[in-house]
């Protein structure tokens, strides 16, 4: 019998990396996978029902919500839990079994889940581990509301978390996480999110009640965001302490990257500085 689980994938021009997506969550292992596009110009919708997913469109008029809220909102599962899952995140069999169990269990409304990190075709040692709350029953939550004005063309939320009524439980086994669309795509993708970080620091940064909801990593990063320290430190902490050096040179590139990402970040937020 399947889970009492939908699965959404949010996706735009996603025809590499769903195909394996929904192969890795099977036939009638859920009760209803959704993707959910953004007018994409490739195969991806033509996958999606191939694969027997429900599609549907989302066109974003540049204000909240983004599409994940969006689709909480206009297109509430009828399962009791629902799993937000990228195109180029891939469910596990240790994953599936041990997700099996966990949602018989009543004490928690949420799962923070974790997940394997792939660079340059293989996966990564060492470095930051990736946690997301991606797992939670439907309306206990829904992701943070950021009132942007167009940071940026990201259409869907980045770095929002849900805000979620109860107690969060954490899923051992790993998601695997592979973009199969190369390092040109990665750094594109990290320029707007590095738009986006800025604008959303400098407007939640005043807000009490937007800063309160921050997980302690958060706390600990935007308390760095003002300083061009943020980039060599995130390096030390990934390619040091967090054994990125284990992976070697593609440990070594990652890091730089991730350092030239959030440095980044710090540039274009004394860029809006100065523009206020």
């Amino acid at each position: 019998m399947p889970l009492d689980l939908t699965i959404a994938i949010p996706v735009r021009n996603e025809a590499k990396n769903l195909p394996l997506c929904l192969a890795a969550i099977g036939n009638n292992w859920a009760r209803q996978v959704v993707v959910i596009d953004s007018n994409s110009t490739d195969a991806t919708c033509q996958i999606a029902k191939e694969w027997g997913a429900e599609a549907v469109n989302f066109e974003w008029n540049g204000q909240f919500p983004k599409k994940r809220n969006w689709f909480l909102r206009n297109h509430t599962p009828t399962t009791k839990w629902v799993l937000f899952l990228d195109a180029d995140e891939y469910l596990t069999p240790e994953f599936k079994k041990e997700i099996e169990v966990a949602l018989s269990n009543d004490e928690y409304v949420g799962y923070w889940l974790r997940y394997t990190i792939y660079f340059m075709g293989k996966q990564l040692k060492g470095g930051y581990p990736l946690h997301k709350l991606a797992l939670f029953r439907v309306g206990a939550g829904e992701y943070e509301r950021i009132d942007e004005a167009q940071w940026s063309q990201l259409d869907m939320e980045v770095h929002e978390h849900p805000v979620l009524e109860g107690k969060v439980g954490v899923i051992k086994s790993k998601i695997d996480h592979q973009d199969l669309r190369g390092v040109t795509h990665y750094v594109n993708k990290h320029n707007d999110y590095a738009s986006w970080e800025a604008a959303r620091f400098l407007k939640t940064s005043k807000e009490v009640k937007a800063s309160g909801n921050w997980t302690w990593k958060q706390k600990i990063k935007y308390g760095l965001m003002r300083t061009p320290l943020i980039g060599p430190a995130f390096f030390v902490g990934s390619y040091f302490l967090m054994g990125g050096l284990r992976d070697g040179t593609r440990g070594l590139a990652f890091g730089i990257l991730k350092m030239a990402y959030f440095t980044q970040v710090y540039c274009k937020i004394k860029e809006l500085e100065e523009e206020i």
